[in-house]
């Protein structure tokens, strides 16, 4: 087995360890501070999964760009034998950015919940609130 072979493997499970301990963060802990790093640990290790799926394992990968000359059948096919796939980094980066506001949304409602009940424990809001 080739050793980029046995990397990409070792990649896949150590994201896939981190997801598991992410999702524990976010269904176990019940401090909402604690809830969000997990969860913005989990959206950064989705979006590295998503690149590391896009990866080809290519001696010399060529850029995902086309060439200034003119493109032939022969040459797209080439070209798309030996570029990089594009398309989870647009994903990605558009993910990155969703993350990016989510994780302000839910800081600015621990905020919130830290004003209102003074605590960011999430049982001791429910029992305030009387549930």
């Amino acid at each position: 087995m080739n050793p980029e072979h046995v990397v990409v493997l070792y990649l896949y499970a150590a994201l896939f360890v981190v997801f598991g301990i992410s999702v524990y963060g976010i269904v176990i802990k019940p401090h909402i501070v604690k809830k969000l790093i997990a969860l913005s640990i989990l959206g950064d290790t989705a979006n590295t999964l998503i690149i590391l799926l896009g990866y080809r394992t290519l001696p010399k990968p060529w850029p995902p760009v086309f060439p200034e000359l003119e493109p032939s059948l022969e040459l797209i096919e080439e070209f798309t034998k030996l570029s990089v796939d594009p398309l989870p980094q647009v994903l990605v980066i558009t993910a990155i950015v969703i993350n990016m506001a989510v994780t302000a949304l839910l800081a600015f409602l621990a905020i919130q919940v830290y004003r209102l009940y003074g605590t960011l424990d999430f049982r001791k809001v429910l029992k305030l609130r009387g549930w």
